[in-house]
């Protein structure tokens, strides 16, 4: 007789693909995506996420749809001890840009770079040797990798926003990170804890933004 041990599923398989999920983390889900906002990064201070959590966020990424699994973007984290260099990109790309920024301008570009206890820039490989995934597939497939560390963050407690700005397209910049010709820095991603938490903005509804092809 079959030993039913070595037939049964252990218990922590997760359901085949296609499988209806359990009505509760169906009900997780929906509040994780339908509760997580933007927190602006002067809203989020220490503590950040401590190096599991922030293993468990970048590992988040990885669940990112990809076509061909061509890993078409990569995140860059900007610790404590960095924060100085990239507050000189702030302040060179802005003089770059307006030779006549005042001291108060320039200052408040470089404060930026010292907001939020978790700080990544996210970058995209634009082109390869597959030119079958055009430039706009691998930026969505970087955006729905943020998105997954955003709701990773949102799930244990912290708040997370996207910042961008002119300075990363500058020259100070890409040099900085080591940005290949064929690489696109896309945004910053910023986590940390609410230091002050605002409204839930009123979201717009499907028929807003849903239409279907006629027949």
């Amino acid at each position: 007789m079959e030993d039913p041990a070595s037939t049964a599923k252990p218990a922590d398989t997760p359901p085949a693909l296609g499988h209806p999920r359990p009505p509760e983390v169906v009900e997780l889900a929906h509040a994780l995506i339908h509760t997580r906002q933007t927190i602006l990064p002067k809203r989020l201070g220490d503590p950040g996420p401590d190096a599991a959590q922030a293993q468990a966020i970048l590992g988040a990424a990885a669940s990112a749809p990809d076509h061909h699994e061509l890993l078409p973007w990569r995140f860059i984290v900007v610790p404590a001890g960095a924060r100085d260099r990239l507050a000189d990109v702030f302040a060179t790309a802005l003089v770059e840009r307006d030779a006549t920024a005042t001291p108060q301008q320039i200052a408040q570009a470089r404060e930026k770079a010292y907001r939020s206890p978790l700080l990544l820039l996210a970058v995209v490989r634009l082109r390869d040797d597959d030119a079958e995934i055009e430039p706009q597939e691998r930026i969505v497939s970087a955006g729905c990798a943020v998105q997954n560390m955003l709701l990773m963050a949102h799930a244990q407690g912290f708040g997370g926003a996207l910042t961008s700005g002119k300075a990363l397209s500058s020259a100070p910049l890409r040099a900085l990170f080591g940005l290949a010709d064929d690489e696109q820095a896309l945004c910053f991603v910023n986590i940390g804890s609410v230091i002050k938490a605002k409204p839930v903005r009123l979201r717009p509804v499907a028929a807003q933004y849903v239409s279907t092809l006629a027949v």
